[in-house]
């Protein structure tokens, strides 16, 4: 990688983000082959949020390379400056991922590590998430040019790394959300430049299902993350019409895929007819953010 950070999505060129999904079918198809390559290599994990996938699979990847991993839960910067934290880290261990509250955290921590910093999810991206989405689009199509994906739900950061992301393989993104809800403007603007280059399409919508339309594959997340509890009521009132239900998955393609990052709120976002479905792909995505970040830390690490 010629950066030596992921802190957004945009660190990948979008050659590194092709070398990087197919190092993961790689690694994927034969891990034999790289159980050591990362011998002796360590990752710091700070994690200021709860996490299942995002914590085990950044254990497993370093581990199933022949490194190992360190753990710190709770807020990053407390005790002590950030700039410290970053400076003592880098001197122990070999790389930092961070699960944060704030884009700022991230930027901090990059700004001050001689390691490389992965953004592990933050308010703003969530890149780590959507390469593990885009490998699963290309394990399913084939590949992404001219594939339809459908986000559905709060514009939030999983729909911002989509839209920078998919665009950039050739995917036509439609993003639908309340009104109040959609993806900020500025990463909007940088989407649409990107798809313009890719010859792909954004489009951000309020009708969920004029969105779905044709979709190959329809995507949602929690109408609520972790730190916008105080907001859930609200929200569920605005978000109810954006339900991914099996009225709504009528209106994508006949091969349309049903994808979520997870933690799902059946019932909520997301019926538990259409998760439980033939076309849903969740753990399918699940199981890739083991890859994708195996990749990632080859391309950074080795």
């Amino acid at each position: 990688m010629a950066a030596s950070d992921l802190t957004s999505d945009l660190d990948l060129s979008t050659e590194e983000l092709v070398q990087l999904l197919d190092l993961a079918l790689a690694v994927k198809r034969t891990p034999a082959r790289y159980a050591q390559t990362l011998a002796g290599r360590y990752l710091s994990l700070l994690f200021e949020k709860p996490s299942l996938r995002t914590r085990l699979t950044f254990e497993l990847a370093i581990k199933q390379l022949g490194g190992d991993a360190v753990l710190s839960i709770g807020p990053i910067g407390d005790r002590e400056p950030l700039k410290d934290v970053a400076r003592n880290l880098d001197r122990w261990t070999d790389a930092i991922a961070a699960r944060t509250f704030s884009q700022h955290t991230i930027a901090e921590l990059a700004r001050w590590s001689s390691v490389p910093v992965i953004n592990a999810l933050s308010d703003l991206y969530h890149p780590c998430q959507a390469l593990a989405d885009v490998l699963t689009l290309k394990e399913r199509f084939g590949n992404l040019r001219g594939i339809k994906l459908t986000f559905i739900g709060d514009g939030n950061n999983v729909a911002h790394s989509l839209l920078l992301t998919a665009t950039r393989l050739g995917a036509h993104v439609a993003v639908a959300t309340p009104a109040g809800y959609e993806p900020k403007p500025g990463i909007v603007e940088q989407a649409a430049t990107l798809a313009a280059q890719a010859g792909s399409s954004v489009t951000i919508t309020r009708d969920a299902m004029e969105a779905a339309r044709g979709a190959d594959a329809v995507y949602t997340d929690v109408w609520a993350s972790m730190g916008q509890e105080s907001e859930a009521s609200e929200r569920r009132m605005s978000f109810k019409p954006f339900q991914v239900n099996a009225a709504l998955m009528a209106r994508a393609a006949p091969q349309g895929i049903f994808m979520h990052c997870l933690p799902a709120k059946r019932e909520e976002e997301v019926t538990d007819e259409v998760i439980e479905s033939p076309a849903s792909v969740v753990f399918d995505q699940a199981e890739n953010r083991l890859h994708s970040q195996k990749a990632l830390l080859l391309m950074l690490l080795a």
